[in-house]
């Protein structure tokens, strides 16, 4: 019985050299040397056959406990174009591909190798030398394009160049990715000083290192800042990789290190019309303990709650990191011109904007956010 193909292909790495079945496992041994034991129920949990996968989502159709659990292989053949192939003691088949049975291997070595082989992040100084590409060339070029999402997620800064200077034109650049995500500051927002300001960014003022919308479950991903006309004194972006700034803390200060990674905080973005609040930690990590998320923005704070004796401690803490901020050591600064456009990782690069003086000259910014699951599907279907 055929396999249904993924959508990503599997490079064999090390042929199958044999395949050995017993009542709980199917051990593979490659001609590099190494060898992988599969569990049966694995193994059968994973069978891409068409009873199975429905060909056209390429999704599976079998749940766990249609499958008995204590299903044996009637017979583990290797077959002559190198897959493994399983006869199942209740009349079921199933074909493995040698490379997609090696990218999915569990055994030590492969597991530490695809550790080894994950991205890493870039952490960056006020030295950075910011990744930079043309509007022209992502527009047009898959490999442009891939080369930028990349810098995109390891950096988690970029400036792109030679962007029409005219409104709307953000979202063709933002589409190259995926859907915009809209807020309640609408799908496009305008960057310019108003009046009726309902946000800081909305008026004239300095804007200390933050990350945007902090007050929601999910902050946005990737932000994009487009600046279509730019002639006032003042108004220079800056950037901190906070990243960086987790890592010195957890090296200098691990003690409010702990306290940041552990005490919710609450954020708070109120209007007219909306009032959105979450708590979280401001240095978020995930189940490997590694940092994947800053959460900050003091104008947006709400008052600190937690024990008596820990609050001197988290103030401390929250005092030490806002610090690290202000360290020139840390801050990359850049004036943003007309046709420029800052993406950046929201989650992850804390951005500012010096005070700038409205009366002389105009200025105007359009922005929208992306997700970062959709930087990561981009970039996945592109490689594939």
């Amino acid at each position: 019985m055929s396999a249904i193909a993924d959508f990503s292909t599997y490079k064999v790495i090390s042929p199958i050299r044999s395949a050995l079945g017993d009542d709980t496992h199917v051990t593979v041994h490659w001609m590099d040397g190494r060898t992988s034991p599969y569990h049966l129920l694995w193994l059968r949990d994973n069978c891409p056959c068409p009873h199975c996968v429905y060909p056209v989502t390429r999704e599976q159709i079998v749940e766990i406990v249609d499958i008995p659990e204590d299903l044996q292989a009637s017979r583990v053949t290797l077959k002559d174009d190198g897959n493994l192939e399983i006869f199942w003691q209740d009349g079921h088949a199933s074909t493995y591909d040698a490379g997609w049975l090696r990218a999915h291997a569990y055994d030590e070595a492969s597991l530490a190798e695809r550790e080894r082989l994950k991205p890493r992040k870039k952490l960056w100084d006020s030295s950075l030398a910011v990744p930079s590409f043309h509007y022209a060339e992502i527009m047009t070029d898959e490999a442009a394009l891939l080369a930028w999402l990349l810098d995109v997620r390891d950096t988690g800064l970029s400036l792109l160049h030679g962007v029409p200077v005219a409104t709307g034109a953000l979202a063709s650049v933002a589409q190259r990715i995926s859907f915009i995500r809209e807020t309640n500051f609408g799908t496009l927002f305008d960057v310019q000083s108003k009046v009726d300001a309902d946000s800081n960014a909305y008026t004239a003022f300095n804007l200390p290192l933050h990350t945007d919308l902090p007050t929601r479950e999910l902050q946005p991903g990737l932000q994009f800042l487009h600046c279509l006309v730019n002639e006032a004194t003042g108004g220079s972006s800056t950037f901190v990789d906070g990243f960086q700034l987790a890592e010195v803390l957890k090296e200098e200060d691990p003690q409010s290190f702990e306290l940041l990674t552990s005490i919710p905080i609450e954020f708070r973005n109120r209007g007219k019309s909306s009032d959105y609040r979450y708590q979280a930690p401001i240095i978020v990590l995930d189940e490997n303990h590694e940092v994947t998320e800053i959460r900050m923005a003091n104008f947006l704070r709400g008052p600190f709650s937690t024990a008596p004796d820990t609050m001197p401690r988290l103030y401390r803490a929250y005092r030490c990191f806002i610090a690290l901020t202000r360290d020139e050591r840390f801050r990359y600064r850049h004036r943003l011109e007309a046709g420029q456009l800052w993406c950046f990782d929201n989650r992850r690069a804390l951005h500012a904007r010096d005070e700038f003086d409205p009366t002389s000259g105009a200025r105007h910014f359009q922005g929208c956010y992306v997700d970062r699951d959709e930087l990561h599907s981009r970039i996945r279907v592109l490689q594939r």
